[in-house]
């Protein structure tokens, strides 16, 4: 997809422009570490893609895109500490390199200075976006303690899982479509459309990651395989299993999820019941459900098809996606 490769060229030439050289170096180096490893930065291109839809003018909304990156990586360096996870897009995290306190430090700091790239944008424009920058914040954050509420809490519902996921990952995809929209000027309509397409392509994005956390490539994943079920992950897999495991089944989930283990003998056991009960296929459906509705919300926008084009392209890419 050419028009991908243009946006992560603006905003891999716009990191490289804003590389962090303040002092001290522990602390700024880290920040430029996870930067710079950057996976497919798509949430700064969603900025850019919203705000091209409307019509606006691109140079505006490149420091308010990497403030969407910088917040996204703050949140990633917190999420592994959370979780323990020793590896992020393939290479040690950085409390693996530099230990938690400078993990939480450089994570924080990371979160201040995207709130700096927001200060050149006029007035009205600039409060409009950081009240939904600072929303999607606390949703992050109330998203993130459901899922550790999770790992202890007996009974999860399916409308809990969504809620969850929408929080964590829906909101901020959704955000990044509605300030490139509002730095264009587009009115509050066509704005929360594409913020609506962009919560369901969040979502089902979050549902391919479950997916592919225990049915995916791991060395294109870049991560630890079946690492939700080490953590006790009440993942839209495990959900799904328990609606159609048996008796006996669900007393085995219940056994492996009562207890945090790296026995190799639980990750068996339990992507034995997941195959059984064909959470795979369960779950692939659901990401085309969302995809649907995020589609659905796309056609509400009253611009030509044409320009419409590239955002069908890269829900279908994302949720095609090996990693």
């Amino acid at each position: 997809m050419e028009f991908l490769d243009r946006y992560q060229q603006i905003v891999a030439e716009a990191i490289t422009k804003y590389t962090f050289k303040d002092k001290p170096e522990e602390l700024y180096n880290p920040m430029n570490y996870i930067i710079s490893h950057g996976g497919k930065r798509l949430r700064p291109i969603m900025v850019l893609m919203a705000c091209d839809l409307f019509g606006g003018d691109l140079k505006q909304a490149i420091k308010p895109a990497l403030a969407i990156e910088f917040f996204h990586n703050f949140t990633l360096i917190h999420d592994d500490i959370m979780d323990e996870a020793p590896l992020r897009r393939n290479k040690p995290t950085i409390h693996t390199l530099h230990g938690i306190n400078v993990g939480i430090l450089s994570g924080d700091a990371l979160m201040l200075k995207a709130y700096k790239f927001f200060e050149d944008l006029e007035p009205e424009i600039f409060k409009a976006c950081i009240r939904i920058f600072t929303h999607t914040g606390l949703l992050l954050c109330e998203g993130q303690q459901y899922d550790i509420n999770f790992e202890t809490q007996e009974n999860v519902t399916y409308d809990d899982y969504i809620r969850m996921i929408t929080y964590k990952t829906g909101v901020l995809s959704a955000s990044s479509f509605e300030i490139g929209a509002l730095i264009a000027k587009a009115n509050f309509k066509d704005a929360k459309a594409i913020f609506n397409f962009g919560k369901h392509i969040g979502i089902a994005f979050q549902i391919m990651d479950d997916y592919l956390d225990v049915f995916g490539d791991q060395a294109q994943f870049g991560k630890k395989h079946a690492g939700d079920i080490y953590e006790n992950k009440k993942t839209v897999l495990y959900l799904l299993a328990r609606e159609h495991a048996t008796e006996e089944e669900r007393k085995e989930l219940d056994h492996w999820y009562g207890k945090k283990t790296d026995n190799i003998d639980k990750v068996y056991g339990v992507e034995k019941i997941f195959r059984r009960t064909k959470v795979d296929e369960k779950a692939l459906r659901l990401i085309e459900k969302h995809n649907e509705i995020g589609q659905s919300y796309l056609a509400k926008i009253d611009i030509p098809e044409e320009k419409k084009k590239p955002f069908v392209e890269l829900a279908n890419y994302l949720l095609r996606r090996e990693s």
